[in-house]
């Protein structure tokens, strides 16, 4: 029996993985729909990967009249939760989104 000196391994990727991002990681995600008539900024605590930023995400985005939800990951910290919508979102609303998923909203410093 022979042991193959060479294995068929993919090459390394170049960047890190999803759950591996660097601080700083961003995710959008964008319903197709009109111009927003408004923007509010908000801030969420117990987010530590992008896995956490694209479940806040994904569930803010569900929600009715929201165009746009981004958020800007701080590891260990407070992040800010962008949500551009066709119009004013409550802090209730969005803050219940994020507590389903299993963050707190903050207010931002």
């Amino acid at each position: 029996m022979t042991t193959p000196s060479r294995l068929n391994l993919l090459p390394v990727a170049s960047t890190p993985c999803g759950c591996c991002a660097p601080t700083g990681a961003t995710a959008m995600v964008t319903a197709p729909t009109a111009e927003p008539a408004s923007t509010a900024e908000f801030g969420v605590t117990g987010m530590t990967c992008s896995h956490c930023v694209v479940s806040v995400t994904e569930a803010v985005a569900a929600l009715d009249g929201v165009v746009d939800a981004r958020v800007d990951l701080v590891v260990g910290g407070t992040s800010r939760l962008r949500v551009r919508s066709d119009r004013p979102m409550s802090e209730g609303t969005v803050g219940a989104a994020v507590v389903e998923v299993g963050y707190t909203l903050e207010p931002l410093s």
